[in-house]
């Protein structure tokens, strides 16, 4: 068979973290746990749930699929994310219980934004965020659902995390030089994505995640990574690479979609139980000690 050109970063994604390899270090390893402190708050472990926007009721439930992994993350002990929604919808989110970080969109309407980061904080939000990788589409600026996005400068972002007391999230960074000025700007936290593959080719974010770990080396902010996590030895090897944590996304749709929130619940505990399973068998007793010391690069 001849060579067959593949631009989508899904499957370019999927390829090179089923290249990174694990070996064991059994003797004197222990059963590892996988509780996490994360921005000032314990969390049972490194696992988060996706920022979905717009999931409808699934098979005739009564609740949203948002607010079935939101419930799901609250009775885990996870970090909650959602995306794109009005402020009546965050209710529903906030009326969870969930710790909960609001993603919200690059809007044109400035105001909008300001709007919606401000309802979460007064909502009692966990942390608020926006979206980067919204930025732009292939006219021009992106529009989503009818919604205008605007250009996100240093300065802009700057603002809005010096408007609120809570940790501000920048997702979408696929770079170390973008790493690099979301912690100039105060961010607390970034989110290494590439968004389920919107840029042809784009670099796995796994494979970047060494590079900005670097980058940030005695930078006071987090890093999360999503992005084809399925798995605990997904999440393992993100550890390893350098995140702070990963979150599962389109992974956990079937089981969401069919037994919601017991669903998500057994998904993630599943996640869960792979990564000790790993940390077990490599010799790491802490999410906070795995290093890249057990991969190998096929």
């Amino acid at each position: 068979m001849g060579y067959t050109r593949e631009s989508d970063a899904n499957d370019i994604t999927a390829r090179y973290m089923d290249s990174i390899l694990i070996k064991e270090r059994l003797i004197d390893s222990v059963v590892a746990e996988t509780s996490i402190d994360f921005l000032g708050d314990s969390f049972d472990m490194p696992v988060m749930t996706p920022a979905f926007s717009h999931l409808g009721c699934f098979n005739g439930r009564e609740k949203t699929g948002l607010e079935e992994y939101s419930i799901a993350a609250k009775e885990l002990n996870i970090l909650n994310f959602v995306g794109m929604m009005e402020n009546d919808s965050y209710d529903k989110i906030a009326a969870t219980g969930a710790k909960t970080v609001r993603i919200v969109k690059p809007y044109a309407d400035n105001g909008k934004v300001r709007d919606q980061m401000q309802y979460a904080e007064e909502k009692g939000a966990f942390g608020i965020g926006m979206d980067i990788d919204h930025i732009f589409g292939e006219e021009g600026e992106d529009i989503v659902i009818g919604e205008k996005m605007a250009v996100q400068t240093t300065d802009m972002l700057r603002s809005y995390v010096e408007s609120t007391k809570l940790p501000f999230f920048i997702k979408g960074v696929l770079s170390a030089e973008d790493a690099v000025k979301a912690a100039n700007i105060g961010a607390k936290a970034i989110i290494v994505s590439h968004h389920h593959g919107r840029l042809p080719y784009a670099v796995p974010p796994m494979m970047v995640l060494p590079e900005i770990k670097e980058a940030l080396y005695g930078r006071d902010i987090k890093i999360i990574v999503d992005c084809g996590i399925a798995s605990g030895a997904d999440v393992y090897k993100a550890l390893a690479l350098g995140a702070d944590a990963a979150a599962v996304g389109r992974s956990m749709l079937p089981s969401l979609e069919a037994d919601g929130v017991e669903g998500v619940k057994n998904f993630v505990k599943g996640v869960q139980k792979e990564l000790r399973f790993c940390m077990s068998c490599t010799g790491f007793a802490r999410p906070a000690d795995i290093n890249d010391s057990c991969l190998y690069m096929d």
